[in-house]
């Protein structure tokens, strides 16, 4: 299974709330589902989410 991967940097001064809000956010109306989260020792997030790549959307392809 193909995925696209779209990384995401969140700052320290974003709670975890609102964290939480944005990524449902790009999971409800993007379908973006999350792959991994790091939290730095500075308060940082580095937030990579994932998508499956459809065989429609692919430059090439005809069915």
């Amino acid at each position: 299974m193909d995925y696209e991967y779209a990384p995401l940097r969140l700052p320290a001064n974003v709670d975890r709330l609102t964290a939480t809000a944005q990524l449902t956010i790009q999971a409800e109306y993007a379908g973006w589902e999350l792959a991994r989260v790091r939290l730095y020792a500075d308060g940082t997030r580095q937030v990579m989410l994932r998508r499956k790549v459809s065989a429609a959307s692919q430059p090439g392809l005809s069915y």
